[in-house]
Protein backbone atom coordinates (compact mmCIF):
# COMPACT_ATOMS: atom_id res chain seq x y z
CA UNK A 1 0.00 0.00 0.00
CA UNK A 2 1.14 3.52 -0.71
CA UNK A 3 0.74 4.34 2.97
CA UNK A 4 3.56 1.86 3.72
CA UNK A 5 6.19 3.81 1.76
CA UNK A 6 7.66 5.60 4.83
CA UNK A 7 7.92 2.24 6.63
CA UNK A 8 9.60 0.63 3.62
CA UNK A 9 12.15 3.45 3.50
CA UNK A 10 12.86 2.96 7.22
CA UNK A 11 13.49 -0.74 6.54
CA UNK A 12 15.83 0.12 3.67
CA UNK A 13 17.80 2.47 5.92
CA UNK A 14 17.93 -0.12 8.73
CA UNK A 15 19.25 -2.71 6.28
CA UNK A 16 21.85 -0.27 4.95
CA UNK A 17 22.95 0.51 8.50
CA UNK A 18 23.32 -3.23 9.23
CA UNK A 19 25.39 -3.65 6.05
CA UNK A 20 27.47 -0.56 6.91
CA UNK A 21 26.26 1.12 3.71
CA UNK A 22 23.96 3.82 5.08
CA UNK A 23 25.96 6.55 3.32
CA UNK A 24 24.95 4.99 -0.03
CA UNK A 25 21.19 5.32 0.52
CA UNK A 26 19.71 8.06 -1.64
CA UNK A 27 16.21 6.55 -1.80
CA UNK A 28 13.32 8.90 -1.12
CA UNK A 29 9.67 8.28 -0.34
CA UNK A 30 8.70 9.86 -3.67
CA UNK A 31 11.01 7.58 -5.65
CA UNK A 32 9.83 4.52 -3.76
CA UNK A 33 6.21 5.43 -4.34
CA UNK A 34 6.85 5.86 -8.06
CA UNK A 35 8.71 2.56 -8.47
CA UNK A 36 6.41 0.52 -6.24
CA UNK A 37 3.01 2.04 -7.04
CA UNK A 38 3.42 4.37 -10.03
CA UNK A 39 2.16 3.93 -13.58
CA UNK A 40 4.88 1.34 -14.31
CA UNK A 41 5.76 -0.41 -11.02
CA UNK A 42 9.27 -1.86 -11.12
CA UNK A 43 9.28 -3.79 -7.86
CA UNK A 44 7.09 -5.24 -5.15
CA UNK A 45 7.32 -5.48 -1.36
CA UNK A 46 6.17 -7.93 1.26
CA UNK A 47 5.97 -6.62 4.83
CA UNK A 48 6.18 -8.86 7.88
CA UNK A 49 4.65 -8.21 11.27
CA UNK A 50 5.08 -9.85 14.65
CA UNK A 51 2.17 -9.33 17.04
CA UNK A 52 1.08 -6.25 15.11
CA UNK A 53 4.56 -4.67 15.02
CA UNK A 54 6.44 -4.17 11.73
CA UNK A 55 9.29 -6.65 11.86
CA UNK A 56 10.77 -7.02 8.38
CA UNK A 57 10.42 -6.70 4.63
CA UNK A 58 11.38 -8.22 1.31
CA UNK A 59 11.68 -6.13 -1.86
CA UNK A 60 11.76 -8.04 -5.15
CA UNK A 61 11.20 -7.77 -8.90
CA UNK A 62 10.99 -9.99 -11.95
CA UNK A 63 13.93 -10.86 -14.13
CA UNK A 64 14.05 -13.27 -17.07
CA UNK A 65 16.12 -16.33 -17.93
CA UNK A 66 16.74 -16.69 -21.64
CA UNK A 67 17.99 -20.26 -21.14
CA UNK A 68 14.84 -21.32 -19.27
CA UNK A 69 12.67 -18.91 -21.28
CA UNK A 70 10.82 -18.13 -18.09
CA UNK A 71 10.56 -15.21 -15.70
CA UNK A 72 12.27 -15.32 -12.32
CA UNK A 73 12.10 -13.44 -9.09
CA UNK A 74 15.11 -11.48 -7.90
CA UNK A 75 15.12 -10.65 -4.21
CA UNK A 76 16.83 -7.28 -3.93
CA UNK A 77 16.58 -6.92 -0.17
CA UNK A 78 15.32 -8.90 2.79
CA UNK A 79 15.65 -7.60 6.31
CA UNK A 80 14.30 -8.51 9.73
CA UNK A 81 14.91 -6.13 12.62
CA UNK A 82 17.42 -7.70 15.04
CA UNK A 83 14.91 -7.85 17.90
CA UNK A 84 12.66 -10.09 15.77
CA UNK A 85 15.31 -12.47 14.45
CA UNK A 86 15.17 -16.13 15.35
CA UNK A 87 11.37 -16.23 15.16
CA UNK A 88 11.04 -17.55 11.60
CA UNK A 89 10.17 -14.21 10.02
CA UNK A 90 12.99 -14.25 7.46
CA UNK A 91 12.13 -17.81 6.53
CA UNK A 92 8.45 -16.89 6.20
CA UNK A 93 9.36 -14.05 3.80
CA UNK A 94 11.46 -16.40 1.66
CA UNK A 95 8.77 -19.10 1.68
CA UNK A 96 6.20 -16.56 0.52
CA UNK A 97 8.48 -15.43 -2.30
CA UNK A 98 9.04 -19.05 -3.35
CA UNK A 99 5.26 -19.54 -3.38
CA UNK A 100 4.80 -16.40 -5.51
CA UNK A 101 7.56 -17.54 -7.89
CA UNK A 102 5.89 -20.90 -8.40
CA UNK A 103 2.43 -19.33 -8.76
CA UNK A 104 3.75 -16.95 -11.44
CA UNK A 105 5.51 -19.71 -13.38
CA UNK A 106 9.02 -18.55 -12.52
CA UNK A 107 11.98 -20.79 -13.19
CA UNK A 108 14.29 -19.19 -10.62
CA UNK A 109 14.33 -17.32 -7.34
CA UNK A 110 17.67 -15.57 -6.85
CA UNK A 111 19.44 -13.02 -4.69
CA UNK A 112 22.89 -11.83 -3.70
CA UNK A 113 24.41 -11.90 -0.23
CA UNK A 114 27.49 -10.12 1.05
CA UNK A 115 30.38 -12.56 1.43
CA UNK A 116 31.02 -11.51 5.05
CA UNK A 117 27.44 -12.28 6.10
CA UNK A 118 28.10 -15.88 7.16
CA UNK A 119 24.94 -16.30 9.28
CA UNK A 120 22.76 -15.36 6.31
CA UNK A 121 24.73 -17.57 3.92
CA UNK A 122 24.31 -20.54 6.26
CA UNK A 123 20.62 -19.79 6.65
CA UNK A 124 20.08 -19.59 2.87
CA UNK A 125 21.98 -22.81 2.31
CA UNK A 126 19.82 -24.53 4.96
CA UNK A 127 16.82 -23.66 2.78
CA UNK A 128 18.40 -25.26 -0.30
CA UNK A 129 19.93 -22.15 -1.90
CA UNK A 130 23.18 -22.69 -3.77
CA UNK A 131 26.04 -20.21 -3.97
CA UNK A 132 26.82 -19.39 -7.59
CA UNK A 133 30.56 -19.00 -7.02
CA UNK A 134 31.42 -19.17 -10.71
CA UNK A 135 29.37 -16.03 -11.41
CA UNK A 136 30.45 -12.46 -10.73
CA UNK A 137 28.00 -9.64 -10.18
CA UNK A 138 28.82 -6.74 -12.52
CA UNK A 139 27.59 -3.20 -12.02
CA UNK A 140 27.71 0.10 -13.87
CA UNK A 141 26.40 3.08 -11.90
CA UNK A 142 26.83 6.80 -11.33
CA UNK A 143 29.31 8.56 -13.64
CA UNK A 144 30.29 5.27 -15.33
CA UNK A 145 26.62 4.64 -16.25
CA UNK A 146 26.36 8.16 -17.66
CA UNK A 147 29.52 7.70 -19.73
CA UNK A 148 28.26 4.39 -21.09
CA UNK A 149 24.84 5.89 -21.91
CA UNK A 150 26.56 8.80 -23.68
CA UNK A 151 28.48 6.30 -25.83
CA UNK A 152 25.19 4.58 -26.62
CA UNK A 153 23.61 7.86 -27.72
CA UNK A 154 26.57 8.62 -30.00
CA UNK A 155 26.39 5.14 -31.49
CA UNK A 156 22.61 5.43 -31.98
CA UNK A 157 22.99 8.82 -33.66
CA UNK A 158 25.54 7.32 -36.04
CA UNK A 159 23.05 4.66 -37.07
CA UNK A 160 20.24 7.17 -37.56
Amino acid sequence: MRADVPLILRFIRALAEYEKLLDEVVATEAALEEHLFGSQPRSEVILAEWNGVSAGFALYFHNFSTFLCRPGIYLEDVFVHPEFRGRGIGKALLLELARIARQRGCGRFEWAVLDWNKPSIQFYESLGAEAMDEWRLMRVSGPALNRLADQGEVAAAGRG
